[in-house]
């Protein structure tokens, strides 16, 4: 593993890891951690599934970024950082090559899958692989999920219009295709969630496909020996 500064912050950093094998140029997986954007967690979270996707031939970038806390993160500093990761990824494939940058596959955990939604439109990303995503801000407010973790990344009494703007769902659509994992027993992020963001991400001429995992909770998803997970590689195939 290689870690790449993209910025001035210590948390401004990717976590590079190259893929087992050398069969030609690699797809790309650009992985994002949950934890409701807060500095309580990082991007080693994802560690399991970047072992997992390099040793099937993905080169995998597990990305940082400020957060919610001490860290100096909210909106729009996190989303941002993820920008300039991405923009990162895209200049040292044009550098160096061994990318396959007609697959770059964002893989985001619960905020992670949030901030792989919300900057895929503008990036080199392919696709879109949201592993219990957090797609409406008002409603995850308005419930108080994550210990109210909505608060300190929108900033105190946040107007209306900005729960739309940083929330997925009123964004799309987002135009890349998206597989939407997410446990039927998550009670961090309620499965509805995923079912009604699919239904408004079909109905704006998204392409997506949504799975529902049965007796999986919100951590099921990056656990590389569940089910859950195994969904995803069947999806995603070898590098």
């Amino acid at each position: 593993m290689v870690s790449i500064a993209y910025g001035d912050h210590p948390s401004q950093i990717v976590h590079r890891h190259a893929p087992r094998r050398d069969d030609g140029p690699a797809p790309v997986a650009v992985l994002l951690h949950g934890g409701w954007w807060r500095d309580l967690h990082d991007a080693h979270l994802m560690d399991p599934l970047a072992e997992d996707l390099a040793e099937a031939g993905w080169a995998v970038w597990n990305v940082e970024y400020r957060r919610t806390g001490a860290d100096g993160g909210g909106w729009p500093r996190t989303v941002d950082d993820v920008a300039r990761a991405l923009d990162l990824i895209a200049a040292t494939a044009d550098r160096e090559g061994g990318l396959d940058t007609s697959r770059v596959v964002a893989i985001g955990h619960s905020a992670g899958g949030h901030l792989g939604l919300m900057t895929a439109a503008d990036s080199l990303i392919t696709s879109v692989v949201a592993l219990a995503p957090i797609t409406d801000l008002r409603r995850c407010a308005d419930a108080g999920l994550g210990e109210d973790a909505v608060a300190p990344f929108l900033g105190p009494d946040p107007a209306p219009e900005l729960y739309a703007e940083a929330s997925p769902l009123h964004r799309l659509p987002i135009g890349v295709p998206q597989l939407i994992v997410h446990g039927a027993d998550d009670q961090r992020v309620p499965v509805e969630h995923s079912r009604d963001y699919t239904a408004a991400a079909r109905a704006a001429g998204d392409r997506v496909d949504h799975h529902e995992i049965a007796g999986a909770d919100h951590f099921a998803v990056i656990d590389p020996a569940h089910t859950a997970w195994r969904t995803v590689r069947a999806t995603l195939g070898t590098g």
